[in-house]
């Protein structure tokens, strides 16, 4: 595997998760993992952080992993080198002071510049795999919050910039569902709706996070935009 390291030292490893790679086994996706590739390269790294335990039952480790990206989703992912900087990490993303920011292209023109989505999230009551912040969302419903900015229109769709103030599953793709913008070429939320913009898989890309280095330091890092992404930016720019 091909993972770009964006920033590395003794306490931290910050790659560029491709597109179609899961960062860890679920019991349902087919290899590989992320994880794999962390095995094989940082094997110090081997039983940093906790154990998860699947739907049957099997429990795995995640070396490392303090968040996700959707296989689906690019982009920028922090991974901890230990134990301590585990810890650390975890702390931060539980107490929402992790600054992300993530670029998408939405179906539809967004009208206001800015924008904020203050909408609980829950299971979906139609389909237990989904999430929801409609009408049809039930079981415990979360607060979530997503501001928005537009950064381009043309013909029907929006290139936005993202920042979730939460971190729901699944949190910008429900949102913008729920305020009638989803993510192009989400074949889960928006199945019904073919692909555009040259995309084969979901448009959005994790591309900058803010944390604080265990040693104090308040510290940014930036994932380059994929090649689709570029190519719809310009296309968009282009029909603009």
């Amino acid at each position: 595997m091909n993972i770009p390291i964006i920033y590395e030292d003794g306490a931290l490893l910050v790659v560029n998760k491709p597109a179609g790679l899961a960062v860890h086994e679920d019991g349902r996706t087919d290899g590989p993992f992320l994880t794999d590739w962390v095995r094989e390269q940082y094997p110090e790294m081997v039983g940093v952080g906790e154990m998860m335990r699947l739907q049957n039952g099997a429990r795995i480790g995640r070396p490392g992993v303090v968040h996700r990206l959707d296989r689906d989703t690019s982009g920028v992912l922090v991974l901890a080198k230990t134990e301590e900087a585990h810890a650390f990490l975890k702390a931060q993303f539980q107490q929402c002071e992790i600054q992300k920011e993530y670029r998408a292209f939405v179906w539809g023109e967004l009208k206001e510049a800015t924008g904020t989505v203050d909408r609980p999230i829950g299971r979906s009551r139609k389909d237990f795999r989904l999430w929801s912040s409609g009408k049809d969302a039930g079981g415990q419903l979360r607060p979530a919050t997503t501001r928005y900015t537009v950064l381009c229109t043309a013909e029907g769709f929006s290139y936005v910039s993202l920042e979730p103030k939460t971190g729901r599953t699944h949190q910008i793709r429900v949102h913008m569902k729920a305020i009638g913008h989803p993510v192009v070429c989400d074949t889960r939320y928006m199945p019904s709706r073919a692909p555009a913009l040259g995309f084969t898989r979901l448009a959005l890309h994790a591309y900058a996070l803010t944390l604080t280095h265990p040693n104090g330091t308040r510290m940014a890092f930036e994932a380059p935009l994929p090649e689709d992404f570029t190519h719809a930016e310009k296309e968009l720019q282009y029909k603009n």
